[in-house]
């Protein structure tokens, strides 16, 4: 299979940054969900150029009922040499024994944030005040299908108080970025974590919802069990967890763990 890279970096913006490259090049299957995506696409081909090794990636959701779901994936028997996904999801596949225990490192958190259409006004949600007013005004909503979905939908409205109100406009979004259909005009504001809304063209960024009713996906990586490649997959998470890798995991929204 080919990857989705296409490595245009020079060895000089390496540095050190990866290990010694193996002697045998290998081809590893990585499973990503779409939060720490933009971040990994920066990251893959400098780990490629480096080493040799070709990334062959796959893009699914951490959990959920869709087939892409990275846990579906693993339960049909697809083969993985690195997942990358929200770090709860992660726990579940080690608690199953279907990823190592200890190949776990943590990579980035994620925040959640707002965008609207290219052109129309952006709204105040500067404050807890400013956030529930706009939801209330707001003719449609759209929130994802996956970590940051779950909680707008379980507990951000609750702690509002304005479920009851939104029930009727609000809708969860499967399987495509949420900012995509903010673009095209079908819901007038759309909430994500931030690094998968920067990337959508045809809407705006309006900003990350205040940090009291905020909630921080902690993304992290793992080898499942049986993995084709182990040693060049554990070069890989160490590199994508490492501290040369952190300008770039910033730079798409995303914050970097304590332990870096």
């Amino acid at each position: 299979m080919k990857s989705f890279f296409l490595p245009l970096f020079t060895a000089g913006l390496l540095g050190c940054a990866v290990a010694t490259p193996t002697v045998q090049a290998a081809e590893l299957r990585v499973m990503s969900s779409g939060g720490f995506t933009a971040a990994y696409k920066l990251l893959g081909p400098r780990f490629t150029q480096s080493t040799g090794n070709t990334l062959d990636t796959i893009l699914g959701p951490s959990m959920g009922k869709s087939p892409e779901a990275i846990p579906n994936r693993l339960e049909r028997g697809e083969p993985a040499d690195v997942v990358i996904m929200v770090g709860y999801a992660l726990d579940d596949l080690i608690k199953q024994g279907k990823v190592i225990p200890g190949s776990r490192v943590e990579l980035a958190d994620s925040r959640i944030g707002m965008s609207v259409r290219d052109g129309a006004a952006k709204p105040d949600i500067s404050s807890v005040a400013a956030l529930k007013d706009t939801l209330l005004h707001a003719r449609s909503i759209a929130y994802s299908d996956s970590a940051s979905g779950v909680y707008i939908e379980r507990e951000l409205f609750k702690r509002l108080g304005i479920e009851d109100q939104v029930k009727g406009k609000a809708k969860m979004i499967p399987k495509i970025p949420v900012a995509s259909v903010v673009a095209n005009g079908d819901y007038e504001v759309g909430f994500q974590q931030v690094s998968e809304l920067l990337p959508v063209p045809g809407a705006s960024f309006v900003g990350k919802i205040p940090e009291s009713v905020q909630s921080v996906t902690r993304y992290a990586a793992g080898i499942p069990v049986g993995a084709p490649h182990p040693q060049e997959a554990k070069a890989l998470l160490d590199y994508l967890a490492s501290p040369a890798a952190q300008a770039d995991v910033r730079s798409t929204g995303m914050d970097s763990v304590t332990t870096h």
